[in-house]
């Protein structure tokens, strides 16, 4: 299933309770003299879908077969580059957006990507959450936790964006509602992939097309890692 404006991610009511934000180590709010060192730069990677949620058709596979394996190579790519990655599920398992937010904000994050994929489109699509900017204080809102983190966000996206490009890669952005990430207190941002050119029988199988979106993920992480500066773990 892709991720549309209109209509996206869609996933059951999240209730409204309150997350102590001093209890998820938003480090970056410390004053800097009580900090010894940078924080420790960890990513968290969520493979969308799982269990009885398949997604959408992506080729020769179901949705939540596909953005599994690219979560599985894109950590690989990430601990060879000395980044320490958080995966939300390692199997065919079935999670909801609480517990998708649950594991990044127990993790500590510097960053989120959630991975999707659709046929509809071409190239990669970025999408930021639409809550609304809010101050960091110590009760946020489960429901709209990110708006603490939203302008990060967007910055991340910026990041993204550029290395993607540099890539050869079209590049889409956007915000709009994601249950799950609107629920993190970390940057965060779902990232789509869609095949490289649109139409005629364009696939999402082209394993060298993978590599390149991946490494330029990759590639965007390390340069958001230098300019958080946190270190490595």
């Amino acid at each position: 299933m892709s991720i549309r404006l209109e209509n996206p991610l869609r996933r059951g009511f999240v209730p409204r309770i309150f997350l102590p934000i001093l209890a998820v180590a938003i480090g970056s709010a410390r004053p800097a003299a009580a900090q010894t060192e940078p924080p420790r730069f960890m990513t968290v990677v969520d493979a969308s879908h799982g269990g009885d949620d398949a997604g959408g058709k992506t080729g020769s596979q179901a949705e939540k077969a596909y953005t599994l394996a690219l979560a599985a190579k894109l950590r690989s790519l990430l601990g060879a580059r000395g980044i320490q990655v958080t995966m939300t599920r390692e199997s065919d398992a079935a999670l909801d957006a609480n517990h998708r937010a649950e594991i990044a904000n127990r993790a500590n994050a510097q960053a989120c990507l959630s991975l999707h994929a659709t046929t509809s489109g071409s190239g990669v699509h970025l999408f930021v959450s639409s809550v609304a900017a809010g101050r960091p204080q110590q009760f946020l809102p489960w429901k709209t936790a990110q708006g603490a983190w939203v302008a990060h966000s967007m910055e991340l996206a910026g990041v993204l964006d550029s290395a993607l490009t540099n890539a050869g890669m079209t590049v889409t952005l956007g915000r709009t509602a994601l249950p799950g990430i609107d629920s993190m207190t970390c940057p965060a941002v779902a990232v789509e992939i869609a095949p490289e050119k649109a139409g005629n029988g364009a696939s999402l199988d082209d394993v060298a097309y993978q590599s390149r979106v991946l490494k330029a993920l990759a590639a965007a992480l390390l340069q958001w890692r230098s300019q958080t500066g946190a270190h490595q773990p």
